[in-house]
This record gives C-alpha cells, sequence and structure tokens, in this order.
C-alpha cells in the first residue's frame, strides 16, 4: 500500500491470472484503506474479486450459444456433434441461467465427480471436460468476458485406452463374406475393405468426396480431419479396384464416393448397426469400425514400415499415439531379425582351456 501525491492511498494486487493491478483505495485514511486492501486481498484469495468483465452478467447459456454459432462451425462435422452431445451433460448441471463467474473449480469437481459417479467412462468425462475448457478459454482470451479460467485448476482423468485389438487374415475372410450377405447395405463390403485399406477415420470414409479422388496418381486427399492438416493417401490395389468400379456408375450429380440409397451421406450410426451385426455374424468378437483403422497402422508395422511413415499416413501429429499401433507378431520379428544373416556369420570354435597346475 502507498499514497500518492493527492494523499489518496493505492495498493498493488497480484491476480489469480498472474496479472499485477494497482487500484485505488478511495481513501485518504490509512486504516480504512488498510481495511479495504485487506478485504480485497481475501476476495482474491477465496476467488470473489474481479475486474468488472462482463462475464460478471453474462450466463452459461450465454458462452454456449456463442460457442457454438462461432466456434463450432469451424471445427469438424465429428466435433460439432461431440459438443452438442456434452452439451447435453454440461448444461443440466451446470444450468443455463447460472452466472459464468459463479462457476469455479469446485462447482467443475462435482460435476467431474458426479460424472465418475454415473460410471462414464474417462476419455467421455474428459471430452466434456475439453469442451468447457475451450469454452472458458476463448470467454477470457478472445471475448474478454472473463479474467480467469477456471479449468485450469481441475485436474482431467488418466486414460488407458490402447488396445491391442486388429484383424486377422482369418477374421477378414469371414468378415468381408458376411457382409456380402442379402442383408448387408450394398456399401459395406466396400467400404470395410476400403478402411481397412486406408486407414481413415469413419467421418473421413463417409464424407469422401469425389473431388478428394485422384485415379491417374492412386491417391485420395483428405482435408477436413481430426488435427485439422491434410494429408494424402496413396492407394494399394484393393481400394483403388474399389475407386475405379465405382466410378463408372457413379451418378452425374453424385459428389460422394460412399452413399446410401437415397444419395445422401450414409449415417454413422447405420454404419456401426450393420458392421456390429456382421460381426457377430461372423463370430468376431472385441472388434470396433475404429480398430479397422488400428488393422491399417498394425499391418504396416508388421511390414516393416518404419514409424513416421505410418504416422504421416495416419494424420497423427504426436508419435505416442502412433505408438499405440504398433503390436509386432513372432514372425514379423523373425523377419527383422534374419535381416542380420546379410552380414555374414563369425565362426566360433571353442578351444581347450589350459589349467595352470600349482604344486
Amino acid at each position: 500500500m502507498y499514497k500518492r501525491a493527492c494523499g489518496i492511498y493505492w495498493a498493488s494486487f497480484k491476480m489469480p491470472n498472474g496479472r499485477r493491478v494497482r487500484k485505488s483505495l478511495g481513501t485518504k485514511n490509512k486504516k480504512l484503506a488498510q481495511a479495504i486492501e485487506a478485504k480485497i486481498r481475501t476476495d482474491i484469495h477465496e476467488g470473489k474479486y474481479f475486474e468488472k468483465k462482463p462475464g460478471e452478467r453474462k450466463t452459461f447459456k450465454d458462452m454456449t450459444d456463442r460457442f457454438m454459432a462461432e466456434h463450432a462451425p469451424n471445427v469438424t462435422i465429428s466435433m460439432q456433434k461431440s459438443y452438442i452431445c456434452s452439451l447435453g451433460t454440461l448444461t443440466p448441471f451446470f444450468g443455463e441461467n447460472a452466472t459464468l463467474n459463479s462457476i469455479d473449480s469446485n462447482r467443475i469437481s462435482r460435476f467431474k465427480a458426479k460424472r465418475q459417479k454415473d460410471e462414464r467412462k474417462p476419455a467421455t468425462i474428459n471430452r466434456e471436460l475439453a469442451m468447457l475448457s475451450k469454452m472458458f478459454s476463448i470467454a477470457v482470451k478472445e471475448w474478454k468476458w472473463l479474467s480467469y479460467n477456471p479449468m485450469k485448476d481441475v485436474n482431467r482423468n488418466k486414460l488407458n485406452n490402447e488396445r491391442k485389438r486388429w484383424l486377422s487374415l482369418e477374421e477378414e475372410v469371414r468378415l468381408l463374406s458376411v457382409c456380402k450377405k442379402e442383408w448387408a447395405p450394398e456399401w459395406l463390403h466396400d467400404v470395410v475393405i476400403f478402411d481397412a485399406n486406408t486407414g481413415l477415420r469413419a467421418g473421413e470414409l463417409l464424407s469422401l468426396e469425389w473431388s478428394r479422388v485422384d485415379l491417374f496418381r492412386k491417391t485420395i486427399f483428405i482435408d477436413e480431419t481430426k488435427n485439422h492438416e491434410s494429408r494424402t493417401i496413396p492407394l494399394n490395389k484393393a481400394p483403388f479396384d474399389i475407386l475405379v468400379r465405382r466410378s463408372k456408375v457413379k451418378l452425374i450429380n453424385s459428389k460422394l464416393v460412399f452413399f446410401n440409397n437415397a444419395n445422401k451421406v450414409i449415417d454413422i450410426n447405420k454404419l456401426g448397426k450393420s458392421f456390429r451385426r456382421a460381426l457377430k455374424e461372423a463370430e468376431i468378437e472385441n472388434f470396433r469400425f475404429h480398430d479397422l483403422r488400428h488393422t491399417f497402422g498394425s499391418r504396416l508395422a508388421q511390414s516393416g514400415v518404419d514409424i513416421n511413415t505410418i504416422a504421416k499416413l495416419m494424420g497423427h501429429k504426436d508419435l505416442k499415439t502412433t505408438k499405440r499401433y504398433i503390436h509386432h507378431t513372432t514372425d514379423s520379428l523373425r523377419r527383422v531379425v534374419d535381416l542380420l544373416d546379410s552380414f555374414g556369420h563369425i565362426s566360433v570354435t571353442p578351444t581347450k582351456q589350459r589349467v595352470n597346475q600349482i604344486g
């Protein structure tokens, strides 16, 4: 606390976000100034004091509405659906009319505890917390509604989501046979083969358009990705043959490579339902559609492809993600060590050890 030339006492405060604020205490009386300063410091410590921000009047609904109108359109369709799903849980808990400065780390921790009590998966809870954190971050940095993001004081759940499941060749034969049955949608057989050979995410595959296909170079171009980074994927024979065949029968006004009977995007829930039925009839357990992508990465690794190339093909930013797809069979490991034979052999002939006798 200090006094300026006018005689009014001022104090300097460090805010929760680390920024230093100097504020007039509005009095020339030292004892009163000390009391005001102590009150402000207590409020700051308890999270009750902030500089006047619009967030004091903004509600949770104000934040979610603006977030969905301005930020959501810039992310992938699958992420937008994830946001909508998360809001279905976040909004009932925090309440549309709750003011933003009333939502602190303690309240968010209670939300996290409730979701754990509801036996929701850690990954599901983390997605909901990630959306909440993103909304508050934008409200602080871009909209200037708040001074601090309360999510900074909340820990995320640790995940153990590594899966060691890919499709064996025997399982693939059974699955593709079932996908040709009369009940199966016309597109299911092609979709399964295409995904196992390109490693596309479900959203990337279902939204693939002919404008992103280059039959001359045998490549497809993916620009709307989870990591917001485009990538070009070369095609081997199986997916290339599918594209050539489908290109000969596509409708003039059709943009999609894979489509339903109405020439519209295949509903992801319909894909999941059909795929699960095929798995059941093929007697394949503990397998998901996303594991076709896992199959793609694992087969590349088992064929000796280096991890950086696999990451590039799969669109991973972090090699830690790619490592989850690296599973080697004994045969693939044997092929690697057999490469040592090219260096020749060192012949080792046992020699009779000489024993020195003492005596």
